[in-house]
């Protein structure tokens, strides 16, 4: 599970709130959905749970690890799919899986089978030995989302991870997030794509300005406005868009 404690987030020396004093808790066997328009905080709240970036206030603990504390124990708890798929582009598939692999210390045996699984489920066997630079986004996306997953992590963190997969990839992706939370597993992730949200999420939470302003089961989201209303018309009134969110 993902627990986040009152953690905020400032840049040019306090000027620009980016995360003011968000409290989450993602639990173990469901699949949360972080909804927010652009500048809303997402990206910089996940760069804070994943320890990329250190918060100004609050704690943040994944698994029971506090991720500044113990930062190695805690990231051995995760998979992590960033929004920019474009790293290490010199490296082939196979070097870069084994390069991740060794990251995570995953035994030679273990990281043949998953990697040969994980290759045939997103449609990659064929370009493993390719260089990432002649690599589609998709492809690179792909090849970045198998990384993240040899290690057989017990939470996923997923900054929109369907962005430039084709539809069975997509579908693959899903799939595999279902099983995960359906597993007893965690599974976190980001999406501009609230039909994605609707269908696959157990819970949302929806930030904006740097606040989290709805965090619940899809179903009161859902009930908590009017029955006849759209998931895209409640994140516009949430979000302050009033006028888009009149428009029928």
């Amino acid at each position: 599970m993902i627990e986040v404690r009152q953690v905020s987030k400032s840049y040019n020396r306090g000027a620009v709130k980016a995360v003011d004093q968000v409290t989450l808790s993602v639990k173990a066997g469901e699949i949360f959905g972080f909804l927010g328009p652009n500048g809303a905080g997402k990206t910089t709240l996940i760069k804070m749970i994943t320890g990329i970036l250190n918060p100004d206030a609050g704690s943040i603990k994944i698994n029971g690890q506090d991720i500044q504390l113990n930062p190695i124990k805690a990231r051995m708890q995760f998979g992590f799919v960033p929004d920019d798929p474009n790293l290490f582009l010199r490296l082939s598939g196979a070097e870069y899986l084994n390069f991740m692999a060794d990251m995570y210390q995953v035994p030679r045996k273990i990281r043949l089978e998953r990697i040969s699984m994980l290759l045939e489920r997103f449609d990659l066997v064929e370009a493993i030995g390719d260089s990432l630079q002649s690599y589609s986004h998709g492809m690179r996306q792909k090849i970045v989302v198998i990384g993240a997953l040899l290690h057989n992590p017990p939470v996923w963190i997923l900054d929109e991870p369907m962005t430039g997969l084709d539809p069975r990839s997509s579908f693959a992706l899903k799939e595999m997030m279902r099983e995960q939370a359906d597993s007893g597993k965690t599974v976190f992730f980001s999406t501009h794509v609230l039909e994605v949200a609707e269908k696959v999420c157990d819970r949302v939470a929806i930030i904006n300005q740097g606040k989290v302003v709805f965090c619940g089961l899809m179903e009161e989201i859902l009930t908590h406005f009017q029955a006849n209303q759209s998931l895209e018309k409640i994140f516009l009134e949430l979000t302050g868009n009033e006028k888009i969110s009149n428009v029928s």
